[in-house]
């Protein structure tokens, strides 16, 4: 259908939700509140249901190319369409690493042919990631959304400073994964009263908090846009916090099981294994003081696919990282918002609007620009259950939870990428 409204829906705006309708013709937004196009549209009533604009995630892994046996981006993508998403950005640990143009080529080949909703891919920071020598970053700048070396940090100083002046120069933003190796000592949980109780090897929150002190110090220097990945300490909250008020051109982005979970909700399952690793309530609860106050930009999942048998180890041997697309907003909305720490509209601006801007990603629903937005029903309650997900990765430590609100439709470019079936 090339023309309908949706109506009586709660809609998200600049300042809060209001009951609109929304006029969509050939993919484009045409008008809101356009009750005059009712007489000759096709209208779907939407009363009690929220529409946002498309959520953005700036931090997942869909594996593809070199790895396809844990994700797919025809998989990854439907996982992000079944749960509102529009735009996701891929990070760069593929084989090839996308460090030159011929190699990114390959990824966007595929991203092209398979990509259900908009993929934007990371230039390496790095050659292969490793560290010693910069990335054809000048060659990549026009077709990537930022550089990374996401997986690894950069462990010298000089190789950081030669990046981010290359970034300044090309106008680029530098995500950083921060993690000090010198500081890891063989851990792979947190460093904290579980590892102590249980006998595991323990990461400290100084591995992180180190390398972003670095990193901000180095910023401020160069100018250059600096985005800080998945942050999970407290001293990290605190650093960033300090260098925005000094005006370091600093963003940062968190995940959901982050501000849900702690290293007290670990147990004996590779589930329940990421890096960074889950942390102390203490800093858990610092990560809440971020969002709320605005030191912490944006919620991203650090969707991280892996195949059953590389999560099947336990805490000390399974790979790192969990899925986290399908699950983000449900459990966000169900622990922080019905929770009543933070408000929907604040939820949404995490999820959308704010990486949105930062990253220079269009999303929503403004007028003559195509639609890219999604449906939901906050009433409706679901048990997270990994056999149900679209991604070919299973691994969620939010298994068994009863949540509430479910994805009834994403629109992304004017298309209709996902309906449920109800």
């Amino acid at each position: 259908m090339t023309e309908y409204i949706l109506k009586n829906a709660l809609v998200y705006t600049d300042s809060g939700f209001q009951k609109q309708d929304i006029f969509v013709s050939e993919g484009r937004v045409l008008c809101v509140c356009c009750k005059l196009c009712a007489e000759y549209t096709k209208s779907y009533d939407l009363t009690n249901k929220h529409i946002f604009p498309g959520f953005v995630d700036v931090h997942v892994h869909l594996r593809e190319p070199g790895f396809s046996y844990k994700e797919t981006i025809k998989t990854g993508t439907l996982a992000a369409a079944r749960s509102g998403y529009t735009t996701v950005c891929t990070m760069p640990n593929l084989n090839p690493v996308p460090d030159s143009v011929e190699h990114l080529n390959e990824q966007l080949d595929i991203i092209e042919k398979d990509a259900s909703i908009n993929v934007l891919p990371y230039g390496s920071i790095t050659v292969d990631r490793k560290g010693t020598e910069l990335s054809d970053m000048q060659s990549l700048a026009d077709k990537v959304v930022a550089f990374s070396d996401d997986g690894s940090g950069i462990q010298t100083e000089e190789m950081m400073r030669q990046a981010m002046l290359e970034a300044k120069k090309l106008d680029k933003i530098i995500v950083a994964h921060c993690e000090d190796n010198s500081l890891l000592n063989g851990g792979y949980i947190h460093k904290g009263a579980y590892a102590k109780a249980h006998g595991h090897k323990g990461i400290s929150s100084e591995s992180e908090w180190k390398q972003i002190e670095r990193d901000l110090r180095l910023a401020e220097e160069t100018g250059c846009k600096y985005h800080v990945c998945h942050i999970s300490t407290k001293e990290s909250v605190d650093l960033i916090r300090k260098a925005k008020h000094r005006g370091v051109d600093v963003t940062c982005e968190t995940a959901p099981h982050y501000l849900v979970l702690t290293d007290a909700d670990l147990k004996e399952d590779g589930r329940f294994k990421m890096n960074p690793p889950l942390r102390s309530a203490e800093d858990r609860d610092a990560l809440i003081e971020g969002i709320c106050d605005g030191t912490i930009d944006m919620i991203a999942t650090d969707h991280a696919p892996h195949s059953a048998e590389e999560k099947s180890k336990g805490l000390k041997d399974s790979a790192m990282g969990i899925v986290g697309l399908e699950t983000a907003f449900p459990i966000l909305y169900t622990r922080l918002v019905k929770g009543g720490i933070i408000s929907l509209h604040k939820l949404v601006t995490l999820m959308s609007v704010n990486p949105a801007e930062r990253f220079g990603i269009k999303t929503g629903f403004e007028i003559k620009e195509p639609a890219n937005f999604t449906v939901y029903d906050l009433n409706e309650k679901e048990t997270v259950n990994p056999e149900n997900f679209a991604s070919m990765g299973r691994s969620t430590p939010f298994e068994g939870m009863t949540t509430c609100g479910k994805c009834k439709e994403t629109v992304c470019n004017g298309e209709i990428v996902w309906e449920d079936e109800e």
